[in-house]
Formats: structure tokens, C-alpha cells, sequence
């Protein structure tokens, strides 16, 4: 059956805004970088709140929404995490990556060590829902991963324009985290979230970002 329609008005923008807005978005945008200097700065609850619900303004499959965010202040949780994640990304460094792979990160500089998994005050996990339970009986979703993939842009541009900090951290295999956190069988770990303040010497690779005509193609 068909949902009653509503009617649709974007957002008002005068006339003669929309290049202003769309230059100022994009430059606040621009200066988001990956962090992994944090302050252990206090978050409150409420901006995560905020940034999960920005996040799920994302269009889905069949609009069935297929994620679960999980939000974890726990110090030993936290910690349990970390040891977890660091076990996995040891084994990935010390040979389950390829040299090809190693010798791309080695201008970021990063390691199997993830202290800021303890540093910060939150760590979120985003769960795809590989198809939904509604009443134990399963129902299929459809483009769980994309679907979870805008979700996670729109989380993180949320959480840049908050004024706080995170970063993209896979760890592979990600099994641990359905353990640590109790997730059910239909969900899978797709991203871990490290949120808070950066460090007050945080420091970040001197990266470009590729021009407009090497990301784009016009007919």
C-alpha cells in the first residue's frame, strides 16, 4: 500500500545565496581531517544524540533504514575495545596486509597501536543490518551497504560541523565488536567511530585533495 504523501519544500534560500552557501559549506568541509590525537575533553551526550539522528536523515533501500548505532562511554568497555582492535590490526601489519598496502600508509604514519580508543570520551559503532526481525521473523533490506555508507557521510559531516573530531577506523576482522557489544546475528560491524575534541597539538598529514577535474567527468 502506498504512505499518504506530504507536500515538499526544501529549504528557504534567497535568491542569489545558493553559490555563497554552497562555497561556504564546502570550504567548512574542506578542513575535516581524519584525527588520531585526542583530548579526553568531556562530549556531552547530547551532540552524539544529535549527530546519530543527522545521520539517519539518509536516504536507504526500500527507506528501511538498515543501521544501528551503538554509543559507548564505558571505560572498560572502552578498554576492552582497544585491546581487541589492537590484536587484529597487530596480525594485519605483521602480514595479513599486503607491501603494496603497508607502503601506502607509511606517509600517514599510522600503526596497529590505537591509544585514542581509550582517549576519547565516545566510541560509536555503526551496525549494517543485514535484514531486519520484526516479530522473529526475518525481513529483507536492500542496499545495506550503501545505505549505511551515506548514513556514515552525513554522521561524520554532522560531527565536523559540531566542532568535534573522529576517524574511519576498520579494523579486519571486526567480529569483536558484535561480541564486546552484544549485537545480534542480523547486524554487522561497519565502521568504528572515535569522537571527541582533538588534542591541543593534534597534528595531521600536510594532504591535497584531488581538483575537480580529476573527480569528475561532464557531458
Amino acid at each position: 500500500m502506498k504512505l499518504p504523501q506530504i507536500p515538499y519544500a526544501p529549504l528557504p534560500v534567497a535568491e542569489g545565496e545558493s553559490a555563497s552557501r554552497a562555497e561556504a559549506f564546502y570550504r567548512e568541509l574542506d578542513a575535516r581531517r581524519s584525527v588520531r590525537e585526542f583530548s579526553d575533553r568531556p562530549v556531552p551526550r547530547a551532540l552524539v544524540e544529535r549527530a546519530i539522528q543527522t545521520a539517519s536523515t539518509a536516504p536507504s533501500g526500500a527507506h528501511m533504514q538498515p543501521w544501528t548505532f551503538v554509543a559507548v562511554s564505558d571505560l572498560r568497555i572502552k578498554r576492552e575495545i582497544r585491546v581487541a582492535a589492537e590484536a587484529e590490526e597487530k596480525e594485519s601489519y605483521g602480514g595479513r596486509m599486503s607491501d603494496e598496502w603497508i607502503e601506502a600508509l607509511a606517509p600517514i604514519g599510522t600503526t596497529w597501536e590505537k591509544p585514542f580508543l581509550e582517549t576519547v570520551p565516545w566510541i560509536v559503532v555503526l551496525f549494517a543490518q543485514r535484514y531486519g526481525l520484526e516479530g522473529g521473523e526475518k525481513r529483507k533490506h536492500y542496499y545495506v551497504q550503501e545505505s549505511c555508507g551515506i548514513a556514515a557521510g552525513l554522521f561524520i559531516a554532522a560531527l565536523h560541523h559540531m566542532g568535534l573530531a573522529t576517524l574511519t577506523h576498520t579494523p579486519s576482522p571486526m567480529r569483536f565488536l558484535s561480541e564486546i557489544l552484544e549485537r545480534p546475528a542480523n547486524e554487522a560491524p561497519y565502521i568504528l567511530f572515535p569522537i571527541g575534541y582533538p588534542a591541543a597539538d593534534a597534528t595531521v598529514p600536510d594532504f591535497g585533495r584531488k581538483p575537480l577535474d580529476e573527480v569528475s567527468v561532464w557531458f
